[in-house]
């Protein structure tokens, strides 16, 4: 995914990237994960909103483009705002330095591009 990417287009390719995986492991496995995600973002004490803004903190410094992007769209859907991601970036790169920084950036691209529509 070089430097500019197409995050719309990145979306729409996550299902096919993701399959690639579903395919070489077991069905209750793929089940087990996609469980745990829709256990983890639910309304608890914190807000599904702000499940989602460390989901990206933590996506930037994993340093994983479609995790950035699924977490960006998931974040807009959540109601965040721009200031709002880049707060939560703020905090990704004083705790991941400058590959943070840059993968910082990507995720606001993310997030113009996303929400530019």
């Amino acid at each position: 995914m070089g430097f500019k990417s197409d995050w719309n287009q990145d979306m729409k390719d996550m299902p096919g990237v993701v399959q690639n995986l579903v395919e070489g492991t077991t069905p209750d496995f793929n089940k087990a994960f996609r469980g745990l995600q829709q256990a983890v973002f639910v309304e608890n004490t914190l807000t599904v909103a702000t499940k989602e803004l460390i989901a990206v903190a933590l996506a930037v410094a994993a340093r994983c483009d479609g995790c950035i992007v699924y977490h960006v769209k998931a974040a807009i859907a959540a109601g965040c705002t721009r200031d709002e991601l880049g707060d939560a970036l703020s905090v990704a790169v004083m705790m991941g330095g400058g590959p943070s920084h840059y993968y910082s950036g990507r995720a606001m691209d993310a997030f113009n591009q996303l929400t530019a529509a």
